[in-house]
């Protein structure tokens, strides 16, 4: 039994290019340092004293921002390439972190988060366009699986760090997110090869491209994007409307807050890559099915939270919501880049990131005025209906995948 476990966990981790590792170490400085958006509702609510109103607001400017950029870095990273957009979405976001701490008025604080994640997010399509450039279909989701553990394990330690440095002073968290994302853009310069553009982008072999000539145009993908925005919108309560409840109703301090947060990003660690390669290698063509379930794991997590006003309960929901999450999001991307071809794929990557975009808009403004209007409780009913909405989106489009797939084998 424990050299079965061994050789999962070994086979999962074999066989990845070396800019895929190189581009999971990038994102391990990156995310060391994410400290900001776990805590930034409480830094606005507990430092600066906002309503939660405001603060809902400024996370809805935090989505609009978001979801701008990564159309621009979709944009961008096709006209440019992904290298050049990964390096100065890094960097220059990086300072304006540093500079966030420097704005109180409500309106300033909404014009520097707009412009930091304007050039911020533009790193995600950026990112995503740079692995699957680097990895083959065999190996897709694995790579993605690993550039989210590189991500967890930088949230796990940030996220735990960032809670202690916000009990001593919530500053601390600009200056330390701000330095690794300027970090991580030095060591992305210095050692990631740069990809040679005057090679022809060419159609992938071994999978059927499934999708259209443009995104945009592809009804069946534009379909599971909607799926994924509300799937997100109740994932992103984890981020925008859970930490003010296990604050003020749970009654939990920042540092236990931290603690639950790297316990998420550990539990990826440890098992996302093993459990990635043991689905995906019996259910390889079931990603749909696969996607729905997790989606479920996610809306069921917050729905615990009206069992009771137990502390302990934070702790179960983190764990279910964790599991949903990683038999969601890796197949999420694999799935997206399964429908481009090498010639479109940065468009369909960066409607995919959109679609997180458009939650992370809606998700707070959602989250605090259902909140502000009847609480909490009713708030986890409403996630757990539109996750459970989602689930049976993406179950649909499993079912339409699968036909599909049964008439091209006739033809």
């Amino acid at each position: 039994m424990i050299g079965r476990s061994l050789r999962l966990y070994r086979d999962a981790y074999r066989g990845l290019p070396v800019p895929v590792w190189l581009l999971g170490g990038v994102m391990l400085i990156n995310r060391s340092g994410t400290m900001v958006l776990p805590y930034l509702t409480l830094y606005l609510t507990q430092h600066l004293h906002y309503s939660v109103t405001e603060a809902g607001l400024v996370m809805t400017v935090y989505g609009a921002g978001a979801l701008f950029g990564t159309f621009l870095g979709g944009r961008l990273s096709d006209q440019f390439g992904f290298y050049p957009v990964q390096f100065f979405s890094l960097l220059i976001s990086g300072f304006f972190l540093i500079f966030l701490q420097f704005a109180h008025h409500f309106y300033t604080m909404c014009g520097v988060v707009f412009v930091y994640t304007l050039l911020g997010d533009a790193f995600r399509p950026a990112v995503s366009s740079a692995i699957a450039y680097y990895s083959v279909p065999e190996n897709r989701t694995r790579a993605y699986s690993l550039n989210r553990l590189a991500i967890n394990l930088g949230w796990s330690l940030g996220g735990g760090l960032g809670g202690y440095l916000a009990s001593i002073d919530y500053r601390l968290l600009f200056w330390v997110d701000g330095l690794t994302c300027i970090l991580a853009a030095g060591v992305l310069r210095a050692y990631l090869p740069v990809p040679d553009r005057s090679v022809a982008a060419t159609p992938e072999t071994g999978l059927p491209t499934e999708g259209s000539s443009s995104a945009y145009r592809d009804s069946l993908f534009l379909i599971f994007v909607g799926a994924t925005v509300l799937f997100a919108i109740g994932f992103w309560q984890l981020f925008s409307m859970a930490p003010l409840y296990f604050k003020q109703i749970l009654h939990l301090k920042e540092t236990e807050i931290g603690l639950l947060m790297t316990m998420n990003g550990l539990m990826i660690v440890f098992t996302e890559m093993a459990l990635v390669f043991a689905v995906e290698k019996r259910y390889a063509r079931q990603k749909g099915t696969i996607i729905g379930f997790g989606a479920l794991l996610v809306g069921l997590s917050y729905l615990l939270l009206n069992a009771g006003i137990w502390p302990f309960l934070a702790v179960i929901s983190v764990f279910i919501n964790t599991f949903g999450e990683m038999l969601s999001m890796p197949f999420m991307q694999s799935f997206t880049v399964e429908r481009a071809t090498a010639q479109n794929r940065g468009q369909y990557l960066a409607l995919y990131s959109m679609a997180y975009a458009v939650a992370q808009i809606t998700a707070p403004a959602i989250g605090s005025q259902v909140v502000a209007w009847a609480g909490f409780p009713m708030l986890w009913v409403v996630v757990m209906g539109l996750c459970l909405v989602s689930a049976s989106l993406f179950w649909w489009i499993a079912r339409q995948v699968k036909k599909t797939a049964l008439v091209g084998s006739v033809l």
